[in-house]
């Protein structure tokens, strides 16, 4: 099942400006050195109607990059604008801290230098949860989109060949997760930018805390999925523009790639939806899993599961009963707490961990 492309995503309201008639830019960090606040590979996204989406640097040179891609529209030249303290420039955008960062700015579509084809295959492969890494030469703006086999092995998707000097560091950047800026053959420079899928909520339980907890996810840039068999609850009334699936949670798992940037929450209180639902869970790569419930039922629940053979050893990634300990009272309140655990497991922060982790 392919995700719903987010709201506030930069490259794929890019992609719809220009598909809409509109001129469209992407301005992308391409390298950061010292405490520049936004990594390599964030992105943000203008409109000629002025509209503009996501940061490349948390406000402090937003003003000059929405210049750049303004040119860049309307002469369709792409310019790569270098920021930092040894810059005349440092004390007007903001980066006087000491922080430097390097940013690429193209127009997109038949104007510009990112071809509609190369980012609709891109996107394509994000919503599919295929790996996806769009390398772009920098002395002529070649984009050469690569993703990873079923065998493992590195296949270009658009713009010919992969460059054997590349495929190391290409692999590394798979395997670590971060974009960067490298040299090629004849020094020539490279940005390797790894369009991650989306992380990724999947919420068992069409119930109130997830009428809460849903939009809320959204928010923090979540591609979120509510999935409950039992029709009357899992209506897009009670959960307007959020994805839906009316499958058994086991079944409807099995079907939805379940990867390293997929958190899993049960919410239901059933143990006919939970407990299938967490022994699939627990079979799968993802990096949060979470049971509503007190401690009696988390307690009665983990009996269940060592019954059929799933022992305390994989039962600890179960984070039961789900949710920071704020004392929160109320849906919204819990569906708070829930997402602040997500968030302290995603970023490794010690409020996620269970006592006696290391």
């Amino acid at each position: 099942m392919m995700s719903q492309p987010l709201l506030h995503d930069p490259l794929d309201l890019a992609i719809a400006w220009a598909e809409d008639g509109q001129p469209a830019a992407l301005a992308t960090v391409i390298a950061t050195w010292g405490s520049s606040p936004r990594p390599p590979g964030s992105m943000m996204a203008v409109s000629g109607g002025g509209r503009i989406e996501g940061s490349v640097s948390g406000g402090c040179v937003e003003a000059s990059v929405l210049d750049a891609a303004v040119t860049a529209m309307q002469d369709g030249r792409p310019n790569v604008l270098s920021y930092g303290v040894t810059s005349e420039q440092a004390w007007a955008v903001g980066l006087a801290c000491g922080g430097e960062l390097d940013v690429l700015v193209q127009a997109v579509g038949p104007g510009g230098t990112l071809p509609m084809t190369t980012l609709r295959a891109a996107v394509d492969l994000r919503q599919r949860r295929k790996p996806a890494l769009l390398a772009t030469r920098l002395s002529d703006m070649h984009h050469v989109l690569i993703t990873r086999t079923a065998a493992d092995d590195l296949a270009s998707v658009t713009g010919g060949a992969i460059e054997p000097r590349l495929v190391p560091t290409l692999e590394q950047v798979f395997r670590d997760g971060r974009s960067r800026r490298v040299a090629g053959a004849d020094d020539e420079s490279w940005f390797l930018h790894l369009l991650t899928a989306p992380y990724r909520l999947l919420i068992v339980g069409a119930v109130h805390i997830a009428q809460v907890l849903a939009p809320l996810a959204m928010t923090m840039g979540f591609a979120v999925t509510v999935i409950d068999p039992r029709t009357q609850l899992a209506t897009p009334e009670r959960f307007p523009g959020i994805t839906l699936v009316t499958d058994w949670p086991d079944e409807a798992l099995e079907t939805l790639a379940i990867d390293t940037h997929t958190a899993i929450v049960t919410l239901t209180h059933d143990a006919k939806l939970d407990d299938p639902t967490l022994r699939t869970a627990l079979d799968s790569p993802a990096f949060y899993i979470g049971a509503l419930g007190s401690r009696k039922t988390q307690a009665s629940r983990l009996d269940r599961l060592a019954m059929d053979g799933i022992g305390p050893e994989r039962t600890a990634r179960i984070h039961g009963p789900v949710g920071l300990a704020i004392g929160a009272i109320g849906a919204s309140e819990i569906a708070l707490s829930i997402l602040a655990e997500i968030v302290a497991v995603r970023r490794d922060a010690a409020l996620g961990r269970h006592p006696g982790w290391t």
